[in-house]
């Protein structure tokens, strides 16, 4: 039985993620956010839904014992302190592997027209803060897997590429599902891309922005 503890549980790719997950009957989830009713429905033997808040540490602390694997699907003007405490959390309980949901843009590697449209969009405390946290992340001492989506559709499909660190950003948007595909895959197998950051997105979508644009 492997023990996974889904940081902000209520997000749409977290939600994705959790019923691809629960379809392995060797998970067990703990889905964390602000308000547990939103997910009551969601509560079995195989799944435990508690309250808390990743900007406060006492909650994090609370939730990390016997876990395995962290899939942190965080957002909000205060992501780097929440990425502060859940490194912070993590040393504590000795939990070590940890997926982090991030955005595209955030090592300034998207390029062209797009890089600048993506620019336009997110600056001005969004990317900036983005960046700080996945700083912080890639700073610690943990195993950790960076993901960068592309912007976020929510079309009905699994169709996805990745590139690392240090290479250009390709095409402009990837499915929700897409993402929890991978989150999924990385938490079956999470030997695979350990201190890796994945740019993800749809193959063949390159342009000057995303397609509804």
């Amino acid at each position: 039985m492997t023990n996974i503890l889904v940081l902000g549980a209520h997000g749409k790719i977290a939600q994705l993620a959790t019923a691809m997950m629960v379809q392995h009957h060797d998970l067990h989830l703990t889905l964390f956010l602000r308000n547990a009713q939103r997910l009551a429905d969601q509560a079995s033997d195989q799944v435990k839904v508690v309250e808390g808040d990743a900007g406060q540490p006492a909650d994090l602390k609370a939730a990390m014992t016997g876990i395995d694997v962290v899939y942190a699907n965080l957002a909000g003007s205060n992501i780097e302190d929440q990425a502060k405490n859940v490194v912070a959390a993590m040393d504590a309980a000795g939990v070590k592997r940890l997926i982090w949901i991030s955005t595209l843009g955030i090592y300034d590697e998207v390029p062209g027209k797009y890089g600048e449209w993506n620019h336009q969009q997110l600056d001005g405390g969004y990317l900036e803060t983005y960046a700080a946290a996945a700083k912080v992340i890639e700073a610690s001492d943990l195993e950790t897997t960076v993901i960068r989506p592309a912007w976020l559709s929510n079309h009905d499909e699994i169709n996805y590429e990745t590139t690392q660190k240090g290479e250009p950003f390709k095409g402009t948007e990837v499915s929700r599902k897409s993402i929890a595909d991978l989150v999924t895959k990385l938490v079956l197998d999470p030997s695979q891309a350990i201190h890796e950051s994945l740019g993800v997105n749809k193959p063949n979508t390159d342009g000057d922005k995303p397609a509804w644009y």
